[in-house]
């Protein structure tokens, strides 16, 4: 199967200007009861897409499971060249992913802690930032208000979450709809360059500072 998951890496180590040092495929998992297995931290629950990390004297170790409801959509209809409203929801999980791996990998060669909320919050200005790179190459399929609509309107939460790890979903969700907001008002037309600028240095940003940018908008 042609699973588009290494181009998504490519494209957020492109936008970004960064690299894993690591292809995302070959910590690939679709058995989800090797998912179930490996995932042994508090508050595992089912989930099509989630980031399996466990810490060993020898260093990180990771493992990306996407269920094959995802995969094979992707592979029916690459994004990478039709992103659209047939596969955008499987689009968007799977780069979440790839996004989760990317930023721990990243980050831990650069030596620097990274949060959960952290974490999150950087998915999802990804996955605004991708998909707007992606629909201004393609020239169409998904307009910026349905897009808009999907990350940040149309958003439901698995009951099972605990109440910490809720608030930090919804705060990842809620500061990244700020961010983004600011960056169509700011970067609206062709200036994809400046908002790729500002994207990268978001990127670098730790935590506090990320928060602090979003609250006073890209400048």
């Amino acid at each position: 199967m042609s699973v588009p998951v290494t181009g998504l890496q490519f494209e957020l180590e492109r936008l970004y200007g960064v690299s894993a040092g690591y292809d995302v495929a070959d910590f690939l998992i679709s058995d989800p009861v090797l998912a179930e297995e490996l995932d042994t931290g508090q508050g595992a629950r089912v989930s099509d897409e989630k980031l399996l990390v466990r810490e060993s004297e020898e260093g990180l170790e990771m493992s990306l499971y996407l269920a094959d409801s995802v995969l094979n959509c992707l592979d029916g209809r690459n994004p990478l060249h039709t992103l659209d409203l047939v596969n955008l929801q499987a689009f968007l999980l799977a780069l979440e992913g790839v996004s989760h791996f990317l930023y721990v990998a990243w980050n831990a060669g650069q030596g620097k802690p990274i949060t959960l909320f952290e974490l999150e919050l950087q998915a999802e200005v990804d996955k605004y930032a991708a998909c707007t790179l992606l629909m201004k190459r393609q020239g169409g399929g998904v307009s910026t208000e349905q897009l808009a609509r999907t990350l940040f309107q149309n958003v439901s939460y698995d009951p099972d979450l605990s109440d910490e790890a809720l608030d930090r979903y919804r705060y990842a969700n809620q500061y990244a709809s700020q961010y983004c907001r600011h960056l169509a008002q700011r970067y609206a037309g062709d200036a994809t360059h400046d908002m790729q600028s500002e994207l990268r240095r978001f990127y670098r940003l730790p935590q506090a500072d990320k928060v602090s940018r979003i609250h006073s908008g890209p400048t």
